[in-house]
């Protein structure tokens, strides 16, 4: 599902103003329908819903961050107003497990945020999300230690394997970065993923479907290893 935060990015003062007189009034619209989605989901019988959040992306890219500062809007009120949203979307439904995705763009191999997850850590102790799919695929994701602020009733999945590059990483490799991420939060409680779909636009990732099919063997083959069948 489309995060709060990514529709709140669309709305422009000028060209929504016929329909919205204010951003929080389309805002209140977006949690109510998001909601309702939500409850739809779960009454077809999903127990497994995700939010994809690249705009939280945004607010950890140190020169992002600057860019909002500049235009006079202050990004950690931004991230506590997302937070909300986000909560009253996901809350009260029990039986239901939440993950998020905090996307860092992934069109047709490019990117848009870098930086580590550090600025936007009060996500992981403030939101209810039950799970926390991270990208972790290279350098400009940063280092784990902001995994540290993630309660450890919550399951961290580690993004290690890029969906960007046709490289297949090594298994002993990912065992090593897996090992560095278990000095931060338990390893029992982190799991392993690509970092991000394989075709998030209709363009897809400059990948060959053979360089997909080896990355996910990778996935499961390590999984496999390190947390049994």
């Amino acid at each position: 599902m489309i995060s709060a935060q990514q529709a709140a990015a669309y709305y422009d003062p000028e060209k929504s103003k016929s329909a919205y007189a204010t951003r929080d009034a389309y805002l209140a619209d977006i949690v109510d329908f998001s909601r309702r989605e939500v409850d739809e989901l779960i009454r077809l019988g999903n127990t497994y819903i995700q939010i994809d959040a690249p705009q939280y992306a945004v607010l950890l890219d140190p020169k992002m961050r600057e860019g909002y500062l500049q235009r006079g809007t202050d990004p950690d009120q931004i991230i506590d107003t997302c937070i909300e949203m986000d909560n009253a979307i996901i809350d009260n439904h029990p039986g239901i497990t939440f993950g998020i995705h905090i996307c860092r763009g992934n069109n047709q191999s490019s990117f848009y945020a870098s930086g580590d997850y550090e600025p936007i850590s009060r996500l992981f102790a403030r939101t209810h999300f039950q799970r926390f799919l991270l990208e972790y695929d290279d350098s400009r994701s940063g280092g784990f230690e902001p995994l540290r602020h993630v309660p450890e009733d919550r399951f961290v999945v580690l993004g290690l394997i890029t969906t960007k590059k046709p490289q297949l990483e090594t298994d002993a490799e990912v065992h090593r970065r897996i090992e560095e991420a278990s000095r931060f939060f338990p390893l029992e409680r982190l799991a392993l993923s690509p970092q991000c779909g394989f075709a998030s636009t209709m363009e897809g990732n400059r990948l060959t479907f053979d360089d997909q099919r080896q990355k996910l063997e990778l996935v499961a083959r390590v999984a496999r290893e390190v947390w049994g069948s």
